[in-house]
């Protein structure tokens, strides 16, 4: 009963959309993927070996699968996906925000996990989230939201109704069974 119509639910998305809208913000986000290689005594000369094969046209997908120590990423050729700021350890994540182009690579970034080699893959910019990307998810939110305000109309209305006995209830407790 206390659902709202089709015309209500939309202008309570919409009024929910426009009263918050930093609710809808989106951080800009970068989509990377990287060559780890390992801490040790030749850390140093395989990375610059790689990041040469790399600047000279070599397959960055490719030697990130036979190359990089981070194995959860190697197998989908070296890609993080899209993540904001704050997820990645600061060198890395400093060097990847910093990148322009997709294709570009960053140089050697010294991380406490190793030695990263960085491509940038598609960077977005900072936005809001359309209304139309968040219609249905803040319908649903308006249809939950009447449902328990409805149901919170109702026990109030039982309340209401209710009169406790106060001295029954004190003669109850002390009987004795």
């Amino acid at each position: 009963a206390n659902t709202p119509t089709e015309a209500q639910l939309e202008a309570l998305a919409l009024t929910s959309y426009k009263a918050h809208p930093a609710r809808f913000d989106v951080p800009e986000q970068v989509q990377v993927r990287h060559v780890l290689v390992p801490k040790g005594p030749e850390a140093q000369a395989t990375a610059r070996k790689l990041l040469a094969e790399l600047q000279g046209g070599a397959d960055f997908q490719a030697l990130a699968k036979e190359h990089s120590a981070d194995k959860g990423s190697a197998a989908k050729g070296g890609d993080l996906g899209l993540f904001a700021r704050g997820r990645m350890v600061e060198a890395f994540e400093q060097a990847a925000f910093a990148l322009r182009e997709p294709g570009a690579l960053s140089g050697l970034v010294e991380t406490e996990f190793g030695i990263h080699i960085i491509q940038l893959v598609q960077k977005q910019p900072a936005r809001v989230k359309p209304f139309d990307e968040v219609r249905e998810a803040l319908r649903k939110e308006a249809t939950a939201q009447a449902v328990r305000d409805g149901r919170a109309r109702f026990q109030r209305q039982l309340q209401d109704r209710v009169r406790v006995d106060a001295p029954a209830v004190d003669a109850f407790v002390r009987e004795p069974r």
